[in-house]
């Protein structure tokens, strides 16, 4: 199964300003979640951010969080408990016509958009935040694809057993060239060049 841009929202958990200090690999983590946003934003796909406790660890990395279509503050730990997944599963307007009028195959198509079902997430701390957002997602029946080169922890024993943990919890591990290789799909896609100079 490969990643379709049209069917794919970003999520990008916490890489605030406080935080990322503390964080290993945190360069490196953090230039590849703005790399994830600049290629999504390229390719039309929603970009989220979630901000833990910003009173006490302020906002996200600027350069990150102008990339953000909305940014959700929260103090549980997960995104989700704070009402992340009704961002990302809009209610669905009532379905036109009276249902029983016509059979089926005469009805006309809904001019309601595809669910977006696979959730790109990255971000901090990957044990705790991201952990926790990521297994509520799956419990919510979205796809969750984890972006273990734009995601760290203080430590990296930490960092790794949230790997394994959301692995077998049935998230795809992935890097962030999977990611925007997958979204394109082909060096004929109009974007190509653009979203390809983002990680050269």
């Amino acid at each position: 199964m490969l990643l379709q841009a049209e069917l794919s929202q970003l999520v990008l958990v916490d890489y605030q300003a406080r935080l990322m200090p503390a964080i290993f690999e945190a360069p490196l983590v953090l230039a590849n979640g703005v790399r994830l946003a600049q290629a999504a934003r390229s390719l039309k796909v929603p970009v989220f951010g979630t901000e833990q406790n910003p009173s006490k660890l302020g906002g996200n990395a600027a350069e990150l969080a102008a990339l953000c279509d909305k940014t959700l503050a929260k103090m549980q730990f997960s995104a989700v408990e704070e009402g992340l997944s009704d961002w990302l599963r809009p209610p669905l307007g009532p379905a036109p016509g009276n249902a029983r009028s016509l059979p089926k195959h005469l009805q006309k198509p809904s001019n309601t958009p595809t669910e977006r079902s696979s959730v790109v997430v990255a971000g901090c701390e990957t044990h705790v935040c991201l952990l926790q957002t990521a297994l509520q997602l799956l419990e919510d029946d979205f796809d969750v694809w984890v972006v273990t080169d734009a995601c760290s922890s203080r430590t990296e024993r930490n960092r790794d057993a949230a790997f394994d943990r959301l692995a077998g919890a049935g998230a795809e591990l992935v890097t962030t060239e999977m990611v925007v290789f997958e979204w394109l799909r082909s060096a004929e896609h109009p974007q190509f060049k653009a979203v390809q100079a983002l990680i050269k």
